[in-house]
Formats: structure tokens, C-alpha cells, sequence
């Protein structure tokens, strides 16, 4: 099994939706209103000054699904422009 952890701005979520189902992934698990700052981004700190927040969508499933899941974020992260978006991937040893 992999881990597939996407942090992204909340403005996109409906496109990572999409690309959940473009991966053919159903079950997933969503943290709304993550705060913080990117490398590349404005901070999104759900303040005055840093209004945005982010989103945090984790999937846990099969390889390949993750694989295809990791490619269309990379094309995403090509084509957002200025909407952040990273796609973390690891392994996992054992569900319950």
C-alpha cells in the first residue's frame, strides 16, 4: 500500500477531487483549513493580512493507483499557475 498526502490550496479542491476520481480513488480522507507557507506560495494563515487557508487530502491505496495519482498532481502543479499544490508519497507497512 502507498500513502498519497496532497497539500494544496482550499481554492483547488474540487480540482483534486477530480483528480481522485481520475485515479479511480474513492476513499480518502480530507483536513480543511491547514495553515502554512510554501516554498513557492504566499503564506495562507487564515489571518487579515494572510487570508487563504490550505487543505490536506490523504489517500491510502494500491501502487499503481498512487503512481497515476502522483503524475496528474505533477501536471497539475504545471498548469495551476499560482494555486499551490505538493503531492507526498510513501509506503505503508500495515493498516488495522
Amino acid at each position: 500500500m502507498k500513502a498519497v498526502l496532497i497539500v494544496h490550496n482550499m481554492a483547488i479542491d474540487e480540482e483534486v477531487n477530480e483528480a481522485l476520481a481520475a485515479a479511480d480513488i474513492g476513499s480518502f480522507t480530507k483536513f480543511p483549513n491547514i495553515l502554512g507557507k510554501g516554498k513557492l506560495s504566499p503564506p495562507h494563515l487564515n489571518s487579515d493580512v494572510w487570508p487563504e487557508t490550505n487543505c490536506a487530502t490523504l489517500t491510502i491505496t494500491d501502487p499503481d493507483k498512487a503512481a497515476k495519482l502522483m503524475k496528474i498532481i505533477a501536471d497539475m502543479r504545471t498548469t495551476l499557475g499560482e494555486e499551490g499544490i505538493k503531492a507526498f508519497l510513501w509506503s505503508i507497512e500495515q493498516t488495522t
